[in-house]
């Protein structure tokens, strides 16, 4: 069985944990990058992935914003844990195959000044833009389980 196929069967027995990091600039606006990849393709969503094997969640955090964003020391910008959330979708990253997708994710707020913006951006996003909070909360084209950490905000 070749990697791809056994992480599908990993994916079909077990739930994945993941960060997400949900950057609010100057108090007023989340970042939100639409998704070019399944699970929640086509829809804005805060940045994320999943942990690694033997890899401690500050060492996730930092993979996920250096690799997603290009922020080379996302805890110079110090984190701060929002909670566990569970995301469920009916898909996988290999497409509508009959395999959903279980996430325990560990939500992050961080916060950056206004006028903050983002060295870059990886192929998992079509594009990264600032939505105002009170906009991405009323949003359809924002994902629900993005919206649901608006609150906490």
């Amino acid at each position: 069985m070749d990697e791809r196929s056994r992480f599908v069967e990993l994916v079909r027995d077990l739930p994945l944990v993941s960060v997400d990091l949900v950057l609010v600039r100057d108090g007023r606006e989340v970042l939100l990058g639409l998704r070019t990849n399944r699970p929640a393709q086509g829809s804005w969503f805060v940045p994320g992935g999943r942990v690694l094997k033997n890899e401690k969640r500050a060492d996730a955090l930092a993979r996920v914003a250096a690799r997603e964003l290009g922020i080379p020391d996302i805890h110079a910008l110090n984190p701060v844990f929002l909670g566990p959330f569970e995301h469920f979708y009916p898909d996988c990253f290999a497409g509508d195959m009959g395999v959903s997708t279980h996430y325990v994710v560990l939500a992050h707020r961080i916060n950056v000044p206004a006028g903050f913006e983002i060295p870059g951006q990886d192929d998992q996003h079509e594009a990264l833009r600032w939505w105002a909070l009170d906009a991405a909360a009323e949003s359809e084209s924002v994902h629900a389980y993005t919206r649901d950490y608006l609150p906490l905000l």
